[in-house]
Order: C-alpha cells, then sequence, then structure tokens
C-alpha cells in the first residue's frame, strides 16, 4: 500500500500529459523520426529506438554526432509541423467525455511538446483546451524534472499534493513523484515504476479520476495496482 499525498478538505486538480495519455501520437512520431533518420541515410528503426528514451538534442548526439544539431531540430521541427497539420490524429477513448466534465480551472495539460502543436492536435481531435497549459518552451528543465509539474499546479494556484498527475511514460510519472503529487499510470499493459495507482487504459480511469477531484479523499491507495 502506498500513501497518497493531499490535504482533507482542500480543492484537487488534475495535472495530465499529452502524447501517449490523451492523444495516440505513437504512429505520427514514428513517421516523424522515419522521415528524418531518411533524410540523413540513418536506420529509421534504431533512431526510432533512441528518441524514444531521449530528447531531440541528445538523440542527434547519439545518432548524427558529426551533423549540425540546430539544423537537425529546425528540420524535426518542420516535420512535426507539417504532422500536426496533416497527419491523423485519434483521441484514447474516454478523453473528451473526462476533460470536458472537469470545471475550467481545475486541470492543466504539462507537455515536452510546444504549444502549438498540442491546439492544432486539440482542435483536430475536437479535445477542449484548458487555460493552463505548460510547454517544453515554458521551462529550462523537462521531465523527469519536477519543474513543468510544479510551475502547472503554480499557475493553478495549487498546492503541489492537491494535484493528481495522469501519465503514461516514466519521465513523466517520476517529474510528478518529484513533484510531490499524487501519480496515476494509464495506458500501458504494464505499471511504470512509482505510480499510485495504475489503469491499463485512459478509459477506465475516467470515474476514478472525477472522484478524486469531485469526491472525498481515499486515505490509502494500492501501490502499482489496476484501476479496479
Amino acid at each position: 500500500m502506498i500513501s497518497e499525498p493531499g490535504r482533507s478538505g482542500a480543492m484537487r486538480y488534475v495535472l495530465f500529459d499529452v502524447d501517449g495519455t490523451l492523444i495516440d501520437a505513437v504512429d505520427n512520431q514514428r513517421l516523424v523520426w522515419r522521415t528524418w533518420a531518411e533524410r540523413y541515410g540513418l536506420d529509421p528503426d534504431v533512431v526510432y529506438r533512441v528518441a524514444l528514451r531521449t530528447r531531440p538534442m541528445e538523440t542527434f548526439a547519439q545518432v548524427a554526432p558529426d551533423r549540425d544539431a540546430q539544423k537537425c531540430l529546425a528540420e524535426l521541427h518542420e516535420l512535426e509541423d507539417e504532422d500536426v497539420r496533416t497527419g491523423t490524429y485519434t483521441a484514447f477513448d474516454g478523453a473528451p467525455e473526462l476533460l470536458n466534465a472537469l470545471r475550467p480551472g481545475a486541470w492543466a495539460l504539462v507537455t515536452s511538446n510546444y504549444e502549438h502543436r498540442v491546439r492544432g492536435r486539440f482542435a483536430r481531435t475536437g479535445l477542449p483546451v484548458p487555460e493552463v497549459l505548460v510547454d517544453a518552451a515554458a521551462v529550462k528543465e523537462g521531465k523527469p524534472s519536477p519543474v513543468p509539474y510544479l510551475q502547472a499546479a503554480a499557475r493553478l494556484g495549487a498546492q503541489p499534493e492537491d494535484c493528481l498527475v495522469i501519465e503514461d511514460a516514466p519521465s513523466g510519472v517520476q517529474s510528478g513523484l518529484r513533484a510531490g503529487m499524487t501519480v496515476w499510470g494509464v495506458n500501458t499493459p504494464a505499471a511504470v515504476d512509482g505510480v499510485h495507482r495504475h489503469f491499463d487504459t485512459l478509459h477506465e480511469a475516467v470515474r476514478d479520476i472525477l472522484a478524486f477531484v469531485s469526491g472525498p479523499r481515499p486515505h490509502r491507495l494500492e501501490g502499482s495496482a489496476t484501476g479496479q
């Protein structure tokens, strides 16, 4: 059993990761990196495996150390922007009803992507955009640093212990935990290390997320357990 942070009677908030949590962008990311790799004559599968666990500049340093990293980044951004305009995106089951059920000012997006791309993807999928959106340009330290989630909490006027983080990736989970927040994992077949609670899908977590922000807070939760 893992204790959940929180203060009795305090207003509660939900902070969402985006890619992999609310929007299924795996195929889009794979295609973008494949196109980028082919431009440089690199093995797309090798490049994508590295990109999955590192930030772009770190990826370039590993797979193309002899190339201009800033030029590599500029080309990657061009491909990502084009994909936002022309790619096919799908919101995970449960995302529309969940986000539309949350009251304004009680939730935020915390992403390693950039705001204009998030807004483009949300417009394509019909998802609402909250008042607070912390993107890669808003912070000097990205996930797994606690800075992105702490900034989102501060902008909402929330205390970290009153925030629930919804994540799918290890770096995001660590970011939320280091920020002193409750962290639930979704959309992964197995629980990411450290999560207070695990759900196989976002849809399975909807009821519990809404209960977190509107109902009485449970004092304890099962660590790495299913959301049943």
